[in-house]
């Protein structure tokens, strides 16, 4: 009988464990980075598919503050010979079912494959993030999809090629970043 006690009890325990685990993890979906860098701050979080593939909103203080820089990383295990031909190339992309395409800014060598850096453009800031949370909230996802497109197969340069990201925290996250290059763009005058 005290067997039997003890394996129950040491059952629920683990069962509180994975419990406070997952409760944990929800809790920090959506943990945002905001911070600066020399000339300029950032808003950045974390994927859902690839924790380490950050979406990227960037602002300059060469730019007055105004303008967003929109980036993303996919991360890839996939290491063709040709891959960094597609530096400053533009690939198609699809975010939340549209196609559109994304300029590849950097591709580095990273753990055991690369890590690929991509832009969607710039634009002023509070336009486009009131637009993309409302874009957002439409589709409750926002989700990008790297396709295949004309000369360009992504599953020879990407082995995960969709990620996902929340962006509840969007607008404050992506204000708090501005609000540091206003700050350390007065400090400079």
């Amino acid at each position: 009988m005290k067997r039997l006690a003890i394996f129950i009890s040491l059952h629920l325990f683990l069962f509180l464990l994975v419990i406070a685990y997952q409760a944990q993890a929800q809790a920090e979906e959506e943990e945002w980075s905001i911070d600066r860098y020399e000339t300029l701050s950032y808003a950045r979080v974390s994927g859902e598919v690839t924790h380490g593939d950050n979406l990227n909103f960037w602002i300059r203080t060469q730019d007055n503050c105004e303008k967003v820089y929109n980036t993303f990383t996919v991360y890839t295990y996939e290491k063709p010979g040709d891959i960094k031909q597609l530096l400053d190339k533009n690939i198609p992309i699809k975010i939340n079912g549209a196609e559109v395409t994304a300029k590849v800014q950097d591709i580095s060598p990273f753990l055991m494959g690369y890590r690929v850096h991509l832009s969607l453009g710039s634009y002023p800031i509070k336009e486009y993030i009131y637009f993309l949370k409302e874009f957002y909230d439409e589709f409750q996802k926002y989700e990008i999809e790297i396709v295949d497109g004309l000369n360009f197969t992504a599953s020879k340069y990407f082995d995960i090629r969709n990620n996902s990201w929340k962006l509840d925290k969007l607008v404050p996250s992506v204000l708090e970043a501005n609000k540091l290059c206003r700050e350390f763009s007065h400090k400079k005058l």
